[in-house]
């Protein structure tokens, strides 16, 4: 798993949480409204939960560039490759 999409039954708030290798995208992403390191000790490994319905929400283009970088910390270099042949 790269990314995890928040739930439609009102349980949580809509968010998406990312793992973020890079320092200052990490940084960037905990500066969001409500932004948090991620529960369950996932936060300690660069995950960050951001979550969505707030003013001042990160733009699409940031949230796509963030959903890479989280598929690129988590999968093998193959499909890596893969993705950068595209």
């Amino acid at each position: 798993m790269f990314v995890f999409l928040g739930v439609d039954d009102g349980s949580y708030p809509l968010g998406v949480t990312v793992k973020l290798r890079d320092e200052a995208a990490h940084a960037h992403a905990l500066t969001c409204p409500g932004a948090e390191p991620a529960g369950y000790g996932l936060g300690k490994s660069g995950w960050v939960s951001i979550p969505l319905e707030q003013k001042g929400a990160p733009a699409a283009e940031l949230l796509c560039d963030w959903v890479e970088e989280s598929y690129r910390a988590i999968a093998t270099k193959r499909f890596i490759a893969e993705l950068d042949a595209r």
